[in-house]
């Protein structure tokens, strides 16, 4: 069953300029597996994480750290989700996440399907 749907877009070149701005965004915002993604790449996750998020019901007193979006060759993306995240996504009953993801002239987006 359908629990929530979560839709985020970003501009790339915009969220750079945030990056190079502040320097320990980065940090703060995605966790040692991600940090070196190409830039595209972490607009995409931000946009992922974001929609997640959304389909959480935006609750305060998520961690961005605990939600990873990583990518196995050949296949989907997938969510791993931890501590604040996990502890909501509990609350509203999802137990899985589908997620996709994409970036392309200057936009990243993500939309994710929250099941339960």
């Amino acid at each position: 069953m359908i629990v929530s749907v979560g839709v985020d877009v970003v501009d790339v070149a915009r969220f750079l300029a945030t990056l190079e701005r502040v320097p320990r965004l980065r940090a703060r915002l995605f966790t040692a597996a991600e940090r070196d993604l190409p830039p595209a790449s972490l607009a995409a996750r931000f946009a992922a994480k974001e929609a997640i998020a959304k389909a959480l019901g935006a609750p305060g007193g998520m961690h961005w750290h605990d939600c990873t979006i990583t990518r196995v060759p050949g296949g989907a993306p997938q969510v791993q989700v931890r501590g604040s995240v996990a502890q909501r996504a509990a609350e509203v009953g999802i137990t899985r996440w589908h997620l996709s993801i994409s970036h392309d002239a200057g936009i990243a987006s993500a939309m994710v399907v929250a099941e339960g």
